[in-house]
């Protein structure tokens, strides 16, 4: 797949071989960009709402920070974090967090609002988990979440990676007909879940990937939606519209951007981004129309930082905390 983005003050234009956006202008507003509201970090990922419209986010040293539209600021909400990765509000107003490897707590956590963090699980079938990386929760308020390993492995107890998924204090496994699960969600209806099947490797693979949902929660029928193809960054972190549209992050440098897709795959548009986006999310209150983005954030003396933008669109988003 070939994807060309030209850049013009800001705006993008799509000239596509093989993604064809069918939506653009219904979605993103001709000239709309990116607005970088915070930089400084290791490597950002994870954004979900919270109270008042406040956006939480992970900065994967080990911080989880908190940035409040209404002032402009952005404070340490946790530190250490075990490394948390996908973060998502629950209904209640408990942050759930994946926590990754690599010196991270290796499980799926739970922090109050007033700071109070416990496991919910860490283990399946006696071995721990190798990373876990993001989350979505559906409206029985299970709790599904993926499993990859990126980097070294060497203390590894599970051979896959795969999706599991929590009920209670109980967890099991919903599918590991994946090779690399990444970003997930849960469609409006619950009958699907998303996950983006992301290989680090430029010739694993990089697809879109829809499963049924079965009665006891458990994944089958899996069927590839879109592939970005080889040579190319995979989709990241993900989330839905009010529609039941998925709004994936992928690519890099030029080939950055958001990739919108209807809940069948079909194609609507191309959102332009900071560089390396890695995860979204909709704001709330007055901005329901905002698209909180993680990414690359432009190089300062010589150094990489990473930040989290916004920009504005033409669509609602779609949350479970509201």
């Amino acid at each position: 797949m070939r994807i060309f983005l030209i850049l013009i003050a800001g705006a993008v234009t799509v000239a596509a071989a093989d993604f064809k956006p069918t939506a653009q202008d219904s979605i993103v507003a001709k000239g709309a960009k990116a607005e970088l509201v915070w930089a400084g970090g290791k490597f950002t990922e994870g954004p979900t709402l919270g109270p008042k419209g406040v956006i939480f986010f992970s900065d994967i040293g080990m911080r989880t920070m908190r940035f409040d539209p209404a002032s402009g600021k952005t404070t340490v909400f946790r530190e250490p974090s075990g490394k948390a990765n996908g973060l998502m509000m629950d209904r209640k107003g408990n942050l759930i967090a994946c926590e990754g490897a690599h010196g991270g707590g290796r499980r799926v956590s739970l922090t109050t609002l007033k700071g109070k963090t416990r496991t919910i699980v860490d283990r399946w079938q006696g071995k721990r988990f190798n990373s876990p990386n993001d989350l979505a929760i559906d409206a029985k308020n299970r709790i599904y979440f993926t499993d990859p390993r990126y980097g070294g492995g060497d203390d590894r107890e599970l051979d896959f990676e795969g999706v599991f998924l929590i009920t209670g204090k109980k967890v099991k496994l919903a599918t590991k007909k994946i090779s690399r699960p990444n970003g997930i969600l849960v469609s409006l209806d619950g009958k699907k879940v998303y996950v983006a099947d992301n290989h680090s490797d430029a010739k694993g693979n990089h697809h879109l990937v829809q499963f049924d949902v079965q009665q006891d929660g458990t994944l089958t029928n899996k069927k590839i939606l879109f592939d970005i193809g080889p040579d190319r960054r995979g989709i990241d972190g993900m989330t839905l519209d009010e529609n039941g549209n998925i709004y994936a992050t992928a690519g890099r440098g030029e080939f950055s951007g958001i990739y919108v897709f209807s809940p069948t795959g079909k194609q609507l548009a191309m959102i332009p981004t900071g560089d390396t986006p890695t995860n979204c999310v909709f704001g709330g209150g007055k901005e329901k129309s905002t698209l909180y983005v993680t990414a690359r954030a432009p190089v300062v003396s010589g150094k990489a930082i990473w930040g989290l933008y916004r920009i504005p669109l033409r669509v609602k988003g779609h949350h479970i905390y509201e």
